[in-house]
């Protein structure tokens, strides 16, 4: 059963910039695209490289290793190596807090 998870102050995070959070057997990054919110797992399907310290350009996320993109809005993988699309967890922002929603 799926549970809603507060990870941040929503200004912790800002806009153009994302963040990783481990807990709870989780590590995702968090990315703030213009005021909007989107989790996804911090692993590479290619190589587990940490997102986080990638590059952000819009919803797009590039993979600081070999440069696999992926699409925050759907966890598609947009270039090579990577193969396998990115898991995407349900974000939003609700007042001040950014919460995620975890299975």
């Amino acid at each position: 059963m799926a549970r809603e998870v507060r990870l941040a102050a929503a200004a912790q995070i800002a806009p153009g910039k994302m963040q990783r959070f481990d807990g709870d057997g989780y590590r995702l990054v968090i990315a703030n695209v213009d005021g909007r919110f989107h989790a996804a797992d911090d692993r590479c399907t290619h190589e587990e490289a940490s997102l986080a310290t990638g590059n952000l350009h819009g919803c797009l996320l590039k993979c600081p290793l070999h440069g696999s993109r992926f699409d925050l809005r759907d966890g598609r993988v947009l270039d090579d190596p990577a193969e396998e699309d990115l898991r995407i967890y349900p974000c939003r922002s609700d007042g001040d807090d950014v919460i995620v929603e975890l299975d």
